[in-house]
């Protein structure tokens, strides 16, 4: 280990211009829009001319969207519905594969390609694939289960009594390849030896897995369960290509877009839904992991 004292003059001032530079990225793409949107959200700026002092409004836009926005319960709902159905659906199911690939079966690479590759396509190529599929009289699902020819055709994307899972299934199809990628990646990584002790010891595959395997893999657990908290609170390309993300498929990202840059120009109360957005998404993430810090020591 390197003492910071055997450094030399020309060593730390590299350091220190390294950190500078960190740190003013940090500032510049975290902090700095983080501030911004907390200020806008304090006025009534429609993105038309300079922000005064007769812009700002205290909580106004804070209280408006507690008390008489119609769509932000809607939408906190199915952001919660989101993350429940990746959480102990999606999750899991990647999870499930992932040991099931750990097992070596024949034909393992192609079955991990095939999984994998939704990851790699963009969310926005993930939604039109969906709504291809999910299209009422030349869909692929509607014909293929013989709704077409019985006059019975579900409209799945339409219907907001039924939108909203048609669209998790899009996205649980893409998160169930991340998971298992991830999950794979870290069960390559737990030592054979242990699982051998476990067998010895009488332990079925069940118990190995939830009594030695799962403990180990803490680490990745942690990730997984912040990626899939933060995929469910950010969820947008999917519910907003289908149809702007109304009519059922509100999200609180969706209703930030609809009211910052569509024809509203209601920037501070988007940037009011955006601050609350972070609220929510840090209080879980944070909590999670400072529980799971104290668990590790």
């Amino acid at each position: 280990m390197v003492r910071f004292g055997l450094l030399t003059k020309r060593d730390k001032v590299l350091l220190a211009l390294i950190v500078a530079f960190l740190v003013l990225l940090d500032l510049a793409f975290i902090w700095g829009p983080t501030i911004a949107s907390f200020i806008l959200s304090l006025t009534n700026w429609n993105g038309i001319g300079a922000i005064t002092a007769r812009s700002f409004v205290g909580l106004k836009n804070y209280v408006t969207l507690f008390t008489s926005y119609l769509f932000f319960k809607p939408a906190l709902l199915h952001n919660l519905i989101y993350l429940g159905v990746l959480a102990f659906v999606a999750t899991p199911l990647g999870i499930f594969f992932a040991v099931l690939l750990d097992r070596e079966l024949a034909g393992t690479r192609i079955y991990q390609t095939i999984f994998y590759l939704p990851v790699v396509l963009p969310l926005v190529v993930v939604g039109f694939i969906w709504e291809l599929q999910y299209a009422p009289t030349d869909g692929f699902i509607n014909n293929a289960l013989g709704l077409v020819k019985s006059n019975h055709i579900i409209d799945w994307l339409g219907d907001p009594r039924i939108n909203l899972f048609a669209v998790l299934i899009a996205a649980s199809w893409r998160h169930v390849g991340y998971i298992m990628v991830l999950y794979l990646a870290g069960l390559k990584s737990v030592d054979p030896t242990l699982r051998e002790a476990a067998r010895l010891d009488g332990a079925n595959a069940w118990q190995t897995f939830f009594r030695v395997v799962f403990p180990v893999m803490m680490p990745i657990n942690v990730v997984i369960a912040v990626i899939t908290t933060i995929e469910s609170l950010r969820a947008f390309d999917i519910a907003y290509i289908i149809n702007r993300g109304k009519n059922g498929l509100e999200l609180l990202s969706t209703l930030i877009v609809n009211n910052s840059i569509s024809e509203a120009n209601l920037i501070g109360f988007g940037s009011a839904i955006a601050v609350v957005l972070l609220v929510i998404s840090l209080v879980p993430i944070v909590t999670f992991l400072v529980t799971m810090d104290r668990r590790i020591e």
